[in-house]
């Protein structure tokens, strides 16, 4: 595999995008042809929703991966990270001897160029840490550019080109392509950095938690030392990993030694409202309709991060206040008959226990229905086999689908989505299993009743299960 074309030359004007249709990639290619590049892309499966919003964008997609894709010649070709080295378009590329480059180069080239990069890191609460950041910025008038893996109700958009000098990006450990197989945030020469939290995932690439540790220990030492890294105290991974650094670490969480610190919290739905202490001492009191303790965290290191560029604290709370949320972030998908369905991309064990323990206190009236698909590479492995029965202590009824892309994972690897639901009824637990959607539909379409809350999580479309229940509920 011949590398010395990995680089992205001058005078850019064609530009073709292999594995368009994901997220990141997506708002990639709307954002090059924003900037006046002419743009190219292809994906295998090209379907709604991103397929009709490249459309609007004027971006030409071929369905499937060909050859023929890159006939043209584009100057410079981005291959996603789920494009492997034997797909016919890499092939092609390097026969052709095209420029070439991964995801990451092209956003530090392009977007994040001659701007200071805020970068949100861990396991969990990037994406809603680096949307809230992003919303913050903009109510102060600093007109940010932002790239982010979840889409903004403010901006019904994952991304923004902005003409201040910051760009908010959310750092993703996951690998960056074929032939570059270090982490994303590697690319990045950031001015600041949140790390919320550092847990083993992504079973696909990482073997085991060092392997995890390992990666974001890299990213730490390469911080320079005018950059700051503001570090979640309550995460002893992260206390391990931020220790005697070279760049200046800032710590926030719910511990008194925190130089950020939240206080008091109180819940009236729809406000979730808590206090905010600097180095000790009062700062402000806020309220946001994000729910739950850790995205009042996620909500606190924004809050550093906007202080740090002296946003005053009177804006910073008008933006928590109007800040929308973000699709499938614990996302109200609709109400019928009192039954009330909700949306949310949780999949790692602690992000199920923390979602349903957060939605939970803003509906008192009802019974929590868990409703989870596994569907990840770590979560259809059995890596978390027998962590996954402590993640639903607080829903009152749960329903687990059969791992629809399980055939993906080694007979030997693969989790047994029947065993937790016999783990969960040995913890006393109201669970239950089915080997498809259409019946999860047809029993949560008998069980629910008014003052019940329906929250799915999956890191998929699930079937489109949400749009389903409710007209199924409605007739």
């Amino acid at each position: 595999m011949n590398l010395t074309k990995n680089r992205i030359p001058d005078n850019i004007r064609k530009i073709h995008l292999i594995a368009i249709c994901g997220t990141a990639m997506g708002a990639l290619a709307a954002m090059l042809k924003d900037m006046g590049f002419e743009v190219t892309g292809s994906d295998h499966g090209v379907y709604p929703p991103m397929s009709d919003f490249l459309a609007s964008k004027g971006i030409e997609v071929a369905d499937g991966f060909n050859e023929k894709n890159i006939a043209y010649g584009p100057d410079l070709v981005i291959v996603g990270n789920a494009v492997t080295k034997n797909n016919p378009e890499a092939r092609e590329m390097f026969k052709m001897g095209l420029h070439f480059c991964s995801m990451p180069q092209a956003v530090n080239r392009f977007l994040a160029d001659g701007k200071k990069a805020i970068l949100a890191t861990g396991t969990h609460g990037k994406t809603t840490t680096s949307s809230v950041l992003a919303w913050m910025l903009y109510e102060a008038g600093l007109d940010p550019s932002f790239m982010i893996g979840g889409i903004l109700k403010d901006f019904d958009s994952n991304y923004r080109l902005g003409k201040g000098d910051v760009i908010v990006i959310e750092g993703d450990e996951y690998d960056t392509a074929f032939f570059d197989k270090g982490p994303k945030f590697l690319h990045y020469d950031p001015f600041m950095t949140v790390l919320t939290s550092v847990e083993f995932d992504h079973a696909d690439i990482f073997r085991d938690l060092d392997h995890v540790k390992n990666a974001f220990d890299t990213f730490i030492s390469g911080l320079s030392p005018t950059s700051t890294l503001l570090a979640f105290n309550g995460d002893d991974n992260v206390s391990d990993l931020v220790r005697d650094r070279k760049c200046r670490v800032v710590t926030y969480g719910r511990d008194a030694n925190s130089l950020w610190q939240i206080g008091e919290i109180s819940i009236s739905p729809p406000w979730n409202c808590f206090e905010v202490l600097k180095q000790g001492k009062h700062f402000s009191e806020f309220r946001t309709t994000l729910v739950g303790e850790y995205n009042l965290l996620n909500a606190l290191s924004a809050i550093a991060i906007a202080d740090s560029l002296k946003i005053p604290a009177r804006v910073i709370g008008k933006s928590l206040e109007t800040f929308q949320g973000i699709k499938r972030r614990q996302e109200v998908r609709g109400q019928k008959h009192g039954i009330t369905v909700i949306d949310d991309f949780a999949h790692h064990p602690t992000a199920v226990q923390e979602t349903i323990r957060a939605v939970k206190p803003f509906y008192p009236e009802g019974r929590l229905i868990a409703v989870f698909e596994p569907r990840t590479n770590s979560s259809m492995r059995k890596v978390f086999q027998d962590v996954y029965p402590l993640s639903f202590d607080d829903a009152d009824m749960i329903c687990i689908r059969h791992p629809s892309l399980l055939n993906k994972i080694p007979a030997d690897e693969r989790f047994s989505s029947e065993k937790l639901v016999d783990d969960l009824k040995n913890r006393g637990k109201d669970a239950h299993h089915f080997p498809d959607t259409e019946l999860i539909i047809d029993f949560l379409v008998r069980e629910a009743t008014s003052g019940d809350v329906i929250l799915i999580m999956s890191n998929g479309g699930f079937d489109n299960i949400h749009e389903r229940v409710l007209k199924r509920i409605e007739n």
